[in-house]
């Protein structure tokens, strides 16, 4: 329902509708003022009366709210933005270390984050072989595995795994950080691991993470 309040002999006017106050001039006389309701919404006995009534702005109460102010976006193959970013470990604890790379390979430090969709960036490692680890864990923690043959359990030692192949074990460590599903595997695609202080990766101009 449309309640009207007159002003001025129909030059202007006010309307109220569904709780939205509206401000409504009207073009009389070759006077064209600011109108703020669309033509549609008016009786026909009023459009009579006022003549041509253009809808160009509108002013709402307080207590209306804008629904795209609060509309959630996922992001998408069309949206996503990777970037490559650098990380030194030498040192670093090796899950704290971790925790923070599977981080930014599944892109939980974007305001964009999409649980559902891999919109994580690109982690280059350098001196993968350096992390280390506290307390006797280092020789005390186990890494078990299994060939797939009858009896076929084996086990390993960090200690172990430093001799064999270093990258490893921080590897391992992120790799466990992630979703244990199609989308956990492909972000730690996105991870470079590297034994030295060099990488193959000048071209992408990777960031420094800190």
């Amino acid at each position: 329902m449309l309640v009207f309040k007159l002003v001025r002999n129909f030059d202007c006017f006010s309307a109220s509708y569904k709780g939205v106050e509206w401000k409504i001039t009207c073009k009389r006389l070759g006077g064209e003022q600011r109108c703020g309701y669309l033509c549609d919404r008016l009786s026909n006995d009023l459009r009579k009366q006022v003549g041509e009534v253009r809808a160009i702005t509108q002013t709402k109460s307080s207590n209306t709210v804008d629904t795209l102010s609060y509309k959630t976006k996922s992001a998408n193959a069309a949206s996503v933005e990777r970037k490559w970013h650098v990380i030194d470990v030498e040192g670093e604890i090796v899950g704290r270390v971790a925790s923070k790379i599977a981080t930014v390979l599944r892109g939980k430090h974007k305001p964009d984050f999409t649980p559902h969709f891999d919109n994580g960036d690109h982690v280059i490692v350098l001196n993968a072989h350096l992390v280390r680890f506290t307390g006797e864990k280092f020789t005390d923690k186990e890494y078990l595995r299994h060939t797939g043959y009858p009896g076929g359990q084996r086990k390993a030692t960090p200690r172990d795994l430093f001799a064999k192949k270093p990258e490893r074990v921080l590897e391992m460590a992120v790799k466990g950080m992630l979703p244990k599903t199609k989308l956990g595997r492909a972000q730690v695609k996105k991870l470079h691991l590297y034994a030295g202080a060099e990488h193959p990766h000048t071209a992408q101009k990777p960031e420094v993470l800190k």
